[in-house]
């Protein structure tokens, strides 16, 4: 592995051919390290692998703004420790960190079964909220720091869409536990929470064997990868971006970077696709019975078929978006799909037609999710910086979330016209945030093409 008396700061031929080919090279790199492609595919593989690893309303009064209260108080831890989560995950590791906040996950909803009251349920709502703000941020920033920038779609869009897809039929495993009523004195929802936090602790306790540690302290699973493997992957960042070394944390430096500008714009695409992905998430369903007229067992099974759409088109858009080193592009294709979704299940008339509307809509701010994710990783360096940007990025998710789960409301049914809006205006605002983005970051890249150094990384350009 290169060490800090072996940093070079000078490039040679190969690594301006590579710069012009839209590869990065960086002046922190060991030459003397030699490889192949075939090997490099060999270890990413082997790393790919531990990388991805109804009834209540009669027991727990949920009308008025009971229900949305809950899905609500959820956000507010979730939104405000995502930057320091994100910092413990760096420094106590991930296989630890992630285990031990899966595992406290899932007995939070095993409590959440256990509830007697819609209060009771809200607060642990929040205690969950506290615990799920470290999963998805540290993940990412895992995922960033074993792969070079346009591997990462891929990986980050397996890591969320297989989730997404497994939580497709969800719908359909809750009509199933529901079929539990009243085993062990239980009623049927009460079982949805119990089983799902068993199964979600017993997943904790294989992460704590299964979940691999930043490159540098890999070396504690060396049964898993040698020495060499990690000293490829290290020094393949290392000329990507130059970050594959992690540096002091410095907290003012640390919190100096939420005045950059790039990271927030990047956030901005996040946040308005969260609104329209937990809108959707929480009320499908619930305009599917509703508006569509379906009943409760056709609208849970319903739902999957639009969530697995999203999981074959995000996957679809991470191999292209890796394979063409593009990034803004898809988050915008994302993003008028989804007006047109939303533009369907609004407004036409036919049922058919405005399922088919729910189907492109759910699919496209589903596979918007990873591709919004790729765009920022791929345009921050340094390891604290990607740090904070991962928590900031998806505590901008958790505000989306807040609006997401406010906008459909009772009163508002069968049309549902101020969520539906709230979509429209959030799609929007997603394409305008990009086109600003490729617009100010492609001016930055032509400077960096003059001399200008970006992020004190020679050689960096922005992915547009």
């Amino acid at each position: 592995m290169a060490t800090t008396a072996e940093i070079k700061t000078s490039f040679t031929s190969k690594h301006v051919e590579d710069n012009e080919k839209g590869v990065l090279s960086s002046h922190i790199s060991d030459s003397s390290l030699q490889y192949d492609e075939e090997t490099v595919k060999r270890i990413k593989r082997k790393i790919d692998i531990r990388l991805v690893v109804a009834g209540m309303g009669a027991d727990i009064d949920l009308t008025g703004t009971n229900y949305s209260t809950i899905v609500a108080v959820f956000f507010p831890t979730y939104t405000v420790f995502q930057p320091l989560m994100t910092v413990l995950a760096r420094k106590i590791g991930p296989r630890i960190f992630m285990g031990f906040i899966t595992v406290a996950w899932g007995l939070v909803m095993v409590g959440m079964g256990l509830v007697n009251n819609w209060r009771e349920l809200a607060g642990l709502r929040v205690v969950l909220g506290l615990f799920e703000a470290g999963l998805f941020p540290a993940a990412v920033f895992l995922i960033s720091s074993w792969y070079i920038r346009h591997e990462t779609g891929k990986r980050i869009g397996l890591f969320y869409l297989l989730g997404s897809a497994i939580s497709s039929f969800g719908g359909i495993l809750a009509y199933g536990l529901q079929q539990m009523h009243r085993l062990q004195g239980h009623a049927g929802w009460r079982w949805i929470f119990i089983i799902e936090g068993v199964l979600t602790v017993a997943i904790g306790l294989a992460g704590f064997v299964l979940i691999i540690d930043f490159p540098e302290d890999a070396r504690r699973t060396r049964w898993f990868l040698t020495d060499r493997e990690i000293d490829i992957m290290i020094d393949r960042v290392e000329k990507d971006r130059g970050d594959a070394h992690v540096t002091p944390f410095v907290l003012r430096e640390y919190l100096s970077y939420a005045f950059e500008w790039q990271g927030w714009l990047l956030a901005v695409n996040f946040l308005m696709t969260a609104i329209v992905i937990y809108a959707v998430s929480y009320f499908l369903p619930i305009v599917l019975m509703q508006g569509l007229g379906f009943g409760v067992a056709e609208a849970q099974t319903l739902t999957a078929p639009c969530f697995l759409f999203g999981t074959l088109l995000g996957l679809t858009e991470s191999w292209l978006s890796d394979k063409y080193k593009t990034r803004g592009i898809i988050v915008v294709i994302n993003a008028l799909l989804q007006i047109v979704g939303v533009a369907l299940l609004g407004y036409a008339k036919n049922n058919g037609v405005r399922y088919f509307g729910a189907f492109i809509l759910t699919g496209s701010c589903n596979a918007n999710i990873p591709a919004a994710l790729t765009y920022q990783s791929n345009n921050i360096t340094g390891q604290w910086r990607r740090a904070f940007g991962s928590g900031l990025i998806v505590g901008a998710g958790g505000v989306g979330g807040i609006i997401g789960g406010l906008v459909f409301r009772d009163q508002d049914a069968p049309d549902y016209r101020p969520g539906l809006w709230t979509c429209f205006i959030a799609a929007a605002i997603t394409v305008v945030s990009v086109g600003i983005t490729t617009v100010t970051m492609g001016r930055r890249n032509k400077r960096q093409e003059r001399g200008e150094v970006i992020f004190d990384t020679p050689g960096f350009k922005f992915t547009l």
